[in-house]
């Protein structure tokens, strides 16, 4: 290819080195220029090495000890982009090309749990176990839905607020209960090594008996999530940030 290159060129009667062009950009930059045989310019852009795909991980913690090996980009410095509560990006400076190279992203493993949805009381009772932190409201719930009367969530003791229900209260007996509201759970909804953020919930029975929880602070609990992860990034990289080799955005 390249005989054959030099051969065309030859037949041009043009020099090599006259089909290349070296000019300054109004920045002052640098720039470098081929032209072909019917005058068209193509920049000429210097090789910058990229990772053709990020490094995936699913915890912090994963995401941590791969900054602290120091095995890739150790003369750079670097950016730790807290994107949401379940998503973090370690990403590069802009190189020569104004593009930013991503290397690692950490995405959580969370539970799935649908928030508008009415479960029966054995479902509710294995996801306020399984999918929630222990909080008082967490055991009040469950002790409520454990023990409710089937044929009893009554419409008529329904303020808009509270809920009457009927659970057992012995072996032969049953009393009414108002089903609390607001309640302040703690579900798994962010990475496992950061505190999981308590927000208030709208809890709500029918018939069955089925219960269901509607989130009820706006989305709050998000913005806490995000300032978890970040101090537990800060605190884990307290070196690497102090040496300004990584930038923490949240």
């Amino acid at each position: 290819m390249l005989k054959e290159a030099i051969k065309f060129l030859q037949q041009l009667s043009i020099k090599p080195d006259e089909r290349f062009v070296d000019v300054v950009d109004a920045n002052g930059q640098d720039r470098h220029f081929s032209v072909d045989e019917d005058g068209r310019a193509y920049e000429i852009k210097p090789f910058v090495s990229r990772a053709e795909s990020a490094l995936k991980v699913n915890t912090l913690t994963g995401l941590v000890e791969y900054i602290k090996a120091n095995l890739e980009r150790n003369n750079q410095n670097l950016f730790l982009q807290v994107f949401d509560e379940n998503n973090v990006v370690l990403k590069g400076v802009l190189d020569s090309e104004g593009e930013r190279e991503s290397l690692v992203m950490a995405k959580a493993i969370v539970p799935s749990f649908g928030y508008d949805h009415y479960y029966d009381s054995e479902e509710m009772i294995i996801a306020f176990q399984s999918k929630f932190k222990q909080t008082k409201d967490r055991d009040l719930l469950l002790k409520v839905i454990g023990n409710i009367q089937e044929e009893n969530v009554r419409q008529t003791g329904d303020t808009g607020i509270a809920q009457a229900v009927t659970i057992k209260t012995g072996i032969s007996s049953a009393d009414d209960v108002q089903v609390p509201n607001p309640v302040r759970l703690a579900p798994y909804r962010t990475f496992l090594e950061v505190e999981q953020p308590v927000s208030d919930f709208i809890f709500r029975m029918k018939e069955g008996p089925r219960g269901a929880i509607f989130e009820a602070d706006g989305g709050a609990w998000r913005n806490q999530a995000i300032v978890n992860v970040r101090d537990y990034l800060k605190e884990e990289l307290e070196k690497e940030v102090k040496d300004g080799r990584i930038t923490i955005i949240a």
